[in-house]
């Protein structure tokens, strides 16, 4: 689908529902007609078993399977590997081969976009990709980032993980000036909120008053709950698990108000676009008018330049 949109959410602080609201925007957005895919960018395959694959290193083919066959110029199936979950999502699962894919990719041509020639590849299917990414800014982060149209990044009211927001935003700076001039956040997100202790209260307010001018916060925020570390143990979404929750209504309002944006960005590219359009338009028939005016000149104005030859000898 030519109008998919890439996602990474991404944070270099682990621990932060960043796989948990992976596993569920994404099956938030399925329930609203769209196709997403999931692609688990961790070594840990942590997306991967939170969807109940919890064999991961018996999966035959995953992403460093791919990855390798774009660094080897094989050719590959974009759809090959890709599992079909019971939720209405698809997965690009991930295992233990991924931790030595770094040391590959340091030799590899254009090692920071190997991703990103899947993602092109594989997203005409699809109206949502989502990338997990794992704790750190290594390779296989820059890559997902590279691959990326925006970041969502989970963070949890937590001092520490509010301190590492600078380190993480300064990242990804680098990487869209370097890398991915297009790149952009589309936010943070509040996990793990308990709304009635102060820290959370506090954190939450200096996240907003730091970066709410800059960068977006979203409005939703997810309540901590230990139906939702359940759901991840048992391989579902919160949706399937516990669907009359608090924790499944905050991810339906999250994906509701990710679709919403993914939409105003769609509508501003496509103006965008037709602006382009009309301008290569106006400067085509522009260029033609001129010729024809050309064309059309009378011959007594074609003047042709008059050469005059010196005798060097003189």
């Amino acid at each position: 689908m030519s109008n998919c949109k890439v996602i990474a959410l991404t944070n270099q602080k682990g621990g932060v529902g960043k796989t948990t609201t992976a596993v569920n925007l994404g099956v938030g957005l399925a329930k609203q007609g769209k196709k997403v895919l999931l692609i688990d960018a961790d070594a840990q395959a942590n997306l991967t078993m939170a969807l109940g694959y919890n064999r991961p290193d018996d999966i035959p083919i995953t992403l460093s399977t791919v990855m390798q066959s774009i660094i080897d110029d094989k050719s590959f199936d974009a759809s090959g590997g890709i599992l079909h979950h019971g939720e209405g999502i698809d997965l690009l699962p991930s295992n233990i081969e991924l931790s030595g894919f770094e040391v590959r990719l340091i030799n590899a041509m254009s090692r920071e976009r190997v991703l990103k020639t899947y993602v092109n590849e594989v997203k005409k299917n699809y109206d949502y990709v989502l990338i997990d990414c794992m704790p750190s800014l290594g390779m296989i982060t820059i890559n997902a980032l590279a691959a990326a149209d925006s970041v969502i990044i989970p963070t949890q009211p937590h001092y520490l993980s509010a301190k590492g927001l600078e380190l993480l935003l300064r990242s990804v700076s680098m990487v869209k000036r370097q890398i991915n001039p297009k790149l952009r956040i589309d936010g943070i997100l509040m996990t793990m909120v308990m709304p009635r202790t102060n820290i959370s209260k506090e954190i939450t307010a200096t996240v907003k008053n730091a970066y709410g001018q800059k960068i977006k916060v979203f409005d939703t925020e997810i309540p901590h709950s230990i139906r939702a570390v359940e759901a991840t143990a048992e391989g579902k979404s919160i949706f399937a698990y516990d669907k009359s929750g608090k924790v499944a209504a905050a991810y339906e309002q999250f994906g509701k108000e990710v679709a919403e944006l993914g939409e105003k960005q769609r509508k501003q590219n496509l103006k965008r676009l037709n602006r382009k359009r009309k301008l290569t338009k106006r400067q085509t028939l522009l260029r033609e008018r001129l010729q024809q005016e050309i064309e059309e000149a009378d011959p007594e104005e074609k003047r042709t330049p008059i050469i005059t030859i010196t005798n060097k000898s003189e």
